[in-house]
């Protein structure tokens, strides 16, 4: 059968912005997301990534993009700003594929029927989006981390000083769904000198941050009206930022910096003239989850607990006795959402054993105690695997995680609720909330062994290393 040209929206930046070659691309993507330090995190709903070449802005991007690594999505909407046309209100793709050298996207044409609908400035215009950069090269990284199946909805703003951007967002929001991603595609200052860039854009993403638009609106004018030399945007996209932020505010989702750089970081760039690039994730978490105090919708009954308490025990007794996997027949619902766990053993009132799972990577949480407790026995470098004579010695604890989320201000930490996760590199440590409590550590004798003993670096990283990432994260603790 003979394809219709006309519905397909051909690369027009493969070569230039990112490989023409298909193994080349996704090399060089894979590599970027190898580099990235961030996690997948499931409750990412909405990316802002930059839309640079390649060479300068990917691994940038990957920050963001690995947050939603092998996610299963329905529909992807790409929100920017057009570069090439200047109009009032919305324009929707027509086209019902966009292809590049990784494959083939269809465009989910009931969507944009819906919106047009919706509103009477969201209009469909192909022409505003065939020779534009700004959406097609998120589709490659999309292409590469998410799951198969997923459709795109590429929507452009015209860029006029109007509330586009906010009737955009009241279009959306009532036909997005948990299965539905956005993307807001933007890069940051353009063309002032490295450190005015680095200033400028730091202050920018704080104010994404905020998710004000009023005081991210007079920042970006007060700046510009400042006169800093070879400014000529703070972000290309924002009015799709805006969006982005009204879409996050109604739909209460929280933003997080993910990560920061401009031209002059690359090899190839120069830092008298920079273009800055910023990686920010919105996700539904709920930031105020205290340990042994989940919401209701999230808290383990006592049931529950007791069935996760005995998964451990049966797993750790059936392998250090017969070398086997127990299986379980597993009915609840709630124990098999995806969470991150711990599970410590204790001998007469001594650690024994702890191992666990910040992030699931979408196994079902039973199934992380099981292999939690197996890994807490046998895999603990810190000890001798245990003997079978010791199983009835054995007391076990169960840690269930809430989703991390990373902080600016190591003296945010709240000793005692909060655990902590310090990342620099590949070089990681964690400590669970209730060490701070057995050990009577303060914040910074607390900060310092984590650094030290648990990710083997120096004792003050947490202070003054730009470098280093620090996450919180609450657990729901729990033992027999």
């Amino acid at each position: 059968m003979k394809e219709n040209s006309n519905l397909i929206r051909r690369p027009a930046v493969a070569g230039s912005f990112y490989p023409a070659n298909a193994k080349i691309l996704k090399d060089k993507i894979e590599k970027y997301l190898a580099a990235a330090t961030s996690s997948p995190d499931s409750a990412a709903r909405m990316l802002i990534v930059p839309h640079a070449g390649y060479d300068f802005s990917g691994s940038v991007a990957a920050y963001a993009y690995q947050a939603i690594a092998r996610r299963k999505i329905k529909t992807v909407v790409i929100i920017g700003s057009s570069h090439t046309s200047y109009f009032a209100g919305a324009a929707i793709d027509g086209y019902n594929i966009w292809r590049t050298p990784l494959g083939d996207v269809e465009v989910d044409k009931r969507m944009g029927e819906k919106l047009v609908k919706a509103d009477k400035n969201i209009k469909f215009n192909s022409a505003v989006h065939d020779d534009d950069h700004m959406i097609e090269v998120q589709l490659p990284f999309l292409q590469t981390v998410l799951a198969p199946g997923f459709k795109i909805m590429p929507i452009a703003l015209g860029n006029m000083p109007d509330e586009s951007y906010k009737d955009l967002a009241d279009a959306l929001a009532p036909f997005l769904s948990s299965d539905d991603l956005l993307v807001i595609s933007s890069d940051m200052s353009h063309y002032p000198a490295y450190g005015d860039a680095n200033r400028i854009d730091k202050e920018t993403l704080e104010l994404i941050q905020s998710q004000d638009v009023g005081r991210l609106d007079d920042y970006v004018s007060r700046t510009m009206a400042a006169g800093v030399p070879n400014e000529q945007t703070l972000l290309c996209g924002l009015e799709a930022v805006k969006a982005g932020i009204e879409l996050a505010n109604k739909l209460n989702w929280q933003a997080e910096i993910m990560h920061y750089a401009n031209s002059g970081d690359s090899s190839s760039g120069d830092k008298d003239s920079v273009v800055g690039y910023g990686a920010v994730i919105f996700s539904t978490k709920n930031y105020e989850l205290r340990i042994n105090n989940f919401e209701e919708k999230d808290a383990l009954n006592e049931n529950q607990k007791k069935e996760l308490l005995k998964i451990a025990k049966t797993s750790v007794e059936t392998y250090v006795k017969t070398g086997e996997v127990a299986d379980f027949k597993i009915s609840d619902e709630r124990l098999k959402r995806p969470e991150g766990i711990f599970v410590t053993l204790n001998k007469k009132g001594e650690l024994r054993g702890c191992i666990g799972l910040i992030i699931s990577t979408g196994t079902p949480l039973w199934e992380n105690v099981r292999e939690m407790a197996i890994a807490a026995a046998t895999e603990d470098n810190r000890f001798l695997p245990v003997a079978e004579n010791e199983l009835p010695e054995l007391d076990y604890e169960i840690s269930v995680l809430s989703e991390p989320r990373r902080i600016n201000n190591w003296q945010e930490i709240k000793l005692g609720e909060q655990g902590v996760i310090v990342t620099r590199g590949s070089a990681k440590g964690v400590f669970l909330p209730q060490v701070a409590t057995e050990t009577g550590w303060d914040r910074e004798e607390f900060l310092s062994q984590l650094c030290s003993q648990k990710a083997g670096l120096p004792p003050d990283c947490y202070k003054n290393d730009p470098q280093v990432k620090l996450e919180v994260f609450t657990a729901e603790v729990f033992s027999e």
